[in-house]
């Protein structure tokens, strides 16, 4: 499968919420990186399918995703590098946020092997967090 296609594809697979079929589109042994944060629970590592279905678990009660759209995907070798904008609502404190974000696949036979995530970590810990960070709660934050 086309490396391109196979990323487009999980992000509508992410968007439905089939979260069975986007990790057939994974090595049993990939890893998904975020930005570390002592904030966030969902900063880190995560090795292997159990451990990146927990992932996907513990952003969904923590976050409800509003839009997650590519821009740009730009595809190398067995790189794919994704732009795009996302919208989100934490769910324990109802605010709302945009964040762009970066998406970096490593792709190996036509599944995923890596997949490293760069985003704003500080507008997350803010809709999280609005008591330590002073954002009030309830207002949107916007970049």
């Amino acid at each position: 499968m086309d490396t391109k296609k196979l990323i487009s594809e999980g992000y509508q697979l992410f968007a439905s919420g089939d979260l069975k079929a986007l990790l057939d589109r994974y090595v049993d042994d990939a890893e998904l990186i975020n930005p570390e944060s002592d904030y966030l629970p969902i900063s880190g590592s995560y090795r292997g399918k159990q451990e990146i279905a927990a992932y996907f678990v513990t952003l969904n009660e923590a976050l409800q995703c509003l839009q997650l759209e590519p821009k740009t995907m730009v595809a190398e070798g067995d790189t794919v590098v994704v732009t795009g904008d996302s919208r989100w609502l934490a769910r324990s404190t109802g605010i709302r946020y945009d964040n762009p974000f970066v998406h970096v696949f490593k792709v190996r036979d036509g599944k995923v092997v890596s997949q490293r995530a760069y985003f704003d970590t500080s507008k997350m810990e803010h809709a999280l967090h609005p008591a330590s960070t002073g954002q009030a709660a309830g207002q949107p934050l916007h970049h």
